[in-house]
């Protein structure tokens, strides 16, 4: 996909560039991005160059990734960043971020992931967004629910940070969660107790 931008009222979601990697690497020595993230650590100057340089143009290259660099709209320094990941299954994404300390509790985060979804649900054809956090992120929670996932449960072992299996929440978010139409139609659960 060609790299585009996505705005929401007060946020500018960029493809990364080149000029965000001395941002990125200041952002990244954060213990927190380090500890909830799967970032390297220590995160170096060479991690941002490559981020900023080929990972992130290559994910829209061939349509594996789309990561942005999340800015204030009327101009400013990094916000934080955001990336959807392609899933295994069709029309499935997974959303994850970090969020600049000092722009936490702004209501950036929430906003980009809202802006980012809704991009993801019209743009991309996704019929799920999926968001992830290890048990304990409890920032990374709150996110998600103020833009509206429904927590589905806990996976054992799911996410692999920095060679340690660690537990994880899980939710998503659905394209008629934000009055959205979907690409295939999604029949709900209901109580099937009487089947066989």
């Amino acid at each position: 996909m060609e790299p585009t931008a996505v705005t929401t009222e007060r946020l500018l979601l960029r493809p990364f560039e080149p000029g965000d990697a001395e941002a990125v690497f200041a952002e990244c020595q954060d213990p927190a991005i380090q500890r909830w993230t799967v970032v390297p650590s220590p995160y170096t100057r060479a991690d941002a160059e490559l981020w900023t340089r080929k990972l992130s143009p290559a994910g829209w290259q061939d349509d594996s990734m789309y990561n942005f660099a999340v800015l204030p709209r009327d101009g400013g320094p990094l916000v934080g960043a955001l990336g959807l990941t392609r899933r295994d299954h069709p029309g499935t994404y997974e959303i994850g971020f970090w969020t600049a300390r000092e722009h936490r509790g702004s209501g950036f985060t929430t906003e980009a992931v809202i802006g980012a979804a809704r991009w993801a649900f019209t743009a991309l054809g996704a019929d799920r967004v999926e968001w992830r956090a290890e048990i304990g992120n409890t920032p990374s929670r709150a996110v998600a629910l103020r833009a509206g996932f429904r927590m589905e449960g806990e996976q054992r072992a799911a996410l692999l940070n920095k060679g340690v299996r660690r537990d994880t929440w899980t939710g998503a978010l659905l394209p008629a969660d934000m009055g959205l139409p979907g690409t295939l139609p999604h029949l709900p659960a209901r109580d099937v107790s009487g089947a066989l």
